[in-house]
């Protein structure tokens, strides 16, 4: 059965997201969630881990693990579409907007872009007009329960607009910038802003 589940159900779901406008081209719809990611599983040691700004900002962020979490809370239920062509429907993701990570660190107004930074060195670069719409939050819980680390534990970004490989995983940093730079699948081929609704793939999308 694959990533898919029962194929008549998975079929039905399908069909059903395509009649409303919600399956981008090229996806097919999963009713599980799939693990994909770079490198190995971090090991997550809430005394020692720390969320940092730097760059193009007024202030310097570090945040302990207990700080995020004093953070004003958000939810928000959204759809995932992975690059590998799968889609999931109505994650319900709980987390800190990434408004107030940005209000915290008030970038300049020369900041046009930023790289966010991962464990194991991964990276990927999103405009800081995208970061900031309503939609994107830092998720630490998926459906209810506590986010696992196989799909980005203790906490994750959520770009919900754009394919699965900008929403990074077990993220540490976000990097202000002057301008557009291409993280670590954008160097590697990937689309520089990859738009699920365009098939911006790979860079000559």
């Amino acid at each position: 059965m694959g990533i898919f589940a029962d194929n008549s159900q998975r079929k039905q779901l399908e069909a059903h997201m395509r009649d409303a406008g919600r399956l981008p081209p090229g996806q097919v719809a999963t009713l599980k969630w799939p693990v994909l990611h770079l490198g190995g599983v971090p090991r997550f040691d809430p005394k020692t881990w720390n969320l940092r700004t730097s760059g193009y900002v007024s202030n310097l962020v570090r945040l302990t693990w207990d700080e995020f979490q004093a953070l004003p809370r958000v939810a928000l239920t959204a759809d995932f579409h992975c690059v590998t062509r799968w889609s999931r429907f109505d994650n319900r993701w709980e987390g800190v907007s990434f408004r107030t990570i940005s209000d915290l660190t008030q970038p300049l107004t020369s900041a046009t872009h930023v790289m966010v930074h991962s464990e194991e060195g991964y990276t990927t670069n999103v405009p800081l007009a995208d970061l900031l719409d309503e939609t994107v939050l830092l998720a630490d819980r998926h459906d209810g329960a506590a986010l696992e680390p196989e799909h980005g534990g203790p906490l994750r970004l959520v770009v919900p607009k754009l394919y699965g490989w900008k929403s990074a995983k077990w993220v540490r940093e976000f990097e202000f910038l002057r301008g557009d730079q291409p993280g670590y699948w954008e160097r590697n081929g990937y689309h520089l802003y990859g738009d699920p609704w365009r098939e911006q793939r790979f860079d000559a999308d």
